[in-house]
């Protein structure tokens, strides 16, 4: 028989109080014929939110981890939201790394982080679906999807979710400029599965040319390798291929080895014309060196199993034998945001648009952000009324300069493209933009009226850019919005953002502002140029070190980390693997 004493319950009834914040302490009396018995139970603390605190949060549906969806995800303060996501890829890839996935500097697991890994950080707080999304439907709120993997009760996979914040991120499809025959016989280079394909087809290339009893024009043909498009991510894959073939291959196949070419197909005057033009004659003339050739100012017009014709103005039309094509031209729209846009009024434009908080034009808490959206910038002289009225506090018809510059900041805010501008003329202040405006005849004093000031803003709108679709924005995007979630309830009473133009009040968040980080292009043979903030250019072997830095420190977990370093190592050792897998 075991005895408690009174106060031994009184001070176990106390500690229960205590702690009943943290942990539940069951304390159970059983009676029985000899005496009591006391027996408690300590659970485990659990600061996770009660159900009925759960049902009360507002449902974000995410389609889509890329990198605007991933970078999302990991910001997010998945405990203020119930997150749900729906992708037909259960991992984020480091697409930057794709082109040396093609050669074997780099093994595809390496680069990839599986989504239920940045999950888990989360507290298990996020729900994911390996499906795709079909159809979304605004009017209804639900996004219809279907799953690749397996089936429903109904046996077809497909199935509805609803949502109360829609945040799309699906990316964008390869542009073929519907040209013949680009789908059915050129490779891409957008997925981890583009990178294998690719692989293996180069190994194959390179076997082919191997066999005996084929003529030489048939090797020839075998080992013909072209790039169609200039920009980053085709001249990086050419560079790859190019050190694939002197460094590894060539040992292997010394038979056929003088036997490859490689070519770079663009339809503009250079290649690389989104860096700088030091750039772009650094790697035209690398190239030239290592016996790249370089076809400027072709523009493709069919593509059959065994030829690629092309037109030029000076050689007119031209078919060419080849072993392999990797179209490489830029990104089109996919066509659930086609069908999307249709809903939402947007049918005669070429890609979703959205304001400067990432929502969709014509669509109530639906977000788009990376490649598959762009930010509609809006313009100054489309509010320059407006923007006037909202400056003129003392509705006396004119402004003064201190009236300018207490909402210069919120313009140049809201209106990115009023800074550009004043940087892009050398301007410090709206006082010197009016005498650029007026032929330098302004005074501080002076009071300007509505003709005045269009006419100082009136170019301004020239510095309005498309924001370029790569991994730096989509990142920054993600990375943005997740911010803005979180604060969401805060901000609603205490708004943060710059003055309304058309409204009362300021905007509840900050628009989005991309902020450049510079850009690399590797060009092979342990070179690397970038271009980086300021207008700094580096290019040689210090710089791909540099590259080396970045691109290993940007990955997305040390994992991943730790495993595309040593793949690099082991390159440096051993050389790249040429096996067909």
């Amino acid at each position: 028989m075991v005895r408690f004493s009174t106060s031994f319950l009184d001070r176990a009834s106390q500690a229960v109080h205590r702690s009943s914040a943290w942990s539940k302490l069951v304390v159970v009396i059983a009676v029985s014929s000899g005496g009591g018995l006391v027996a408690y139970a300590d659970a485990k603390s659990d600061l996770r939110l009660e159900p009925s605190h759960r049902t009360c949060r507002k449902k974000v549906v995410v389609l889509g981890t890329g990198w605007a969806g991933t970078s999302f995800l990991k910001n997010l303060d998945t405990s203020l939201y119930d997150v749900q996501v729906v992708s037909p890829r259960n991992y984020f890839a480091f697409t930057p790394l794709l082109p040396s996935v093609t050669c074997g500097t780099v093994e595809p697991r390496s680069i990839v982080e599986p989504i239920r890994n940045i999950m888990k950080k989360k507290d298990g707080m996020i729900k994911f679906w390996e499906a795709e999304c079909y159809k979304i439907d605004p009017a209804s709120r639900k996004v219809h999807c279907r799953s690749s993997t397996g089936t429903n009760l109904d046996g077809n996979g497909e199935f509805a979710v609803d949502y109360d914040y829609l945040v799309i991120a699906v990316g964008a499809k390869p542009n073929t400029f519907n040209t013949p025959g680009v789908v059915e016989h050129c490779h891409f280079l957008k997925e981890i599965e583009d990178a294998q394909r690719i692989r293996r087809s180069i190994m194959n290339c390179f076997e082919k040319a191997s066999l005996p009893n084929i003529s030489e024009e048939e090797r020839r043909k075998n080992l013909h390798f072209i790039i169609v498009g200039g920009g980053p991510t085709g001249v990086e894959f050419a560079a790859e291929l190019h050190d694939f073939v002197t460094e590894d291959l060539a040992k292997l196949y010394p038979t056929v080895k003088d036997l490859v070419s490689i070519s770079v197909i663009e339809a503009g005057g250079h290649i690389l014309t989104m860096f700088d033009k030091r750039i772009t004659k650094f790697a035209e003339d690398k190239f030239q060196r290592d016996g790249i050739q370089v076809k400027t100012n072709f523009r493709v017009m069919q593509v059959s199993d065994n030829a690629i014709t092309m037109t030029n103005s000076t050689t007119g039309e031209v078919s060419v034998p080849y072993g392999m094509v990797v179209w490489s031209t830029g990104i089109g729209t996919r066509p659930i945001i086609l069908d999307f846009m249709k809903q939402v009024g947007q049918g005669n434009r070429r890609v979703l648009a959205t304001d400067e908080w990432l929502r969709v034009h014509g669509c109530d808490d639906v977000y788009a952000l990376g490649d598959c959206a762009t930010i509609s910038q809006r313009k100054v002289m489309e509010d320059i009324s407006a923007i006037f009225r909202v400056a003129d506090k003392d509705n006396s018809g004119t402004l003064t300069l201190k009236e300018i510059k207490d909402v210069l900041g919120d313009i140049c805010e809201r209106y990115p493209q009023v800074e550009l501008y004043l940087k892009s003329k050398r301007l410090k202040g709206f006082l010197d933009l009016l005498k650029d405006s007026d032929g330098n005849n302004v005074r501080e004093s002076k009071e300007i009226n509505i003709e005045e000031f269009k006419k100082a803003l009136a170019v301004v709108d020239s510095q309005v850019k498309m924001l370029p679709a790569t991994a730096q924005v989509a990142a920054q995007e993600g990375d943005y919005l997740a911010r803005c979630f979180n604060k969401m309830k805060i901000c609603a009473e205490h708004p943060e953002g710059p003055l309304r133009i058309r409204g009362q009040g300021r905007h509840r968040f900050h628009p989005f502002q991309y902020r450049h980080l510079g850009q690399f292009a590797p060009l092979g043979g342990e070179q690397t140029a970038a271009q980086l903030p300021g207008d700094w250019i580096s290019i040689g072997r210090s710089t791909q070190w540099l590259w080396y830095s970045v691109y290993a420190s940007k990955q997305v977990s040390w994992r991943t980390r730790m495993l595309v370093v040593s793949d690099w190592f082991r390159r440096f050792i051993f050389g790249r693997d040429s096996s067909c897998i």
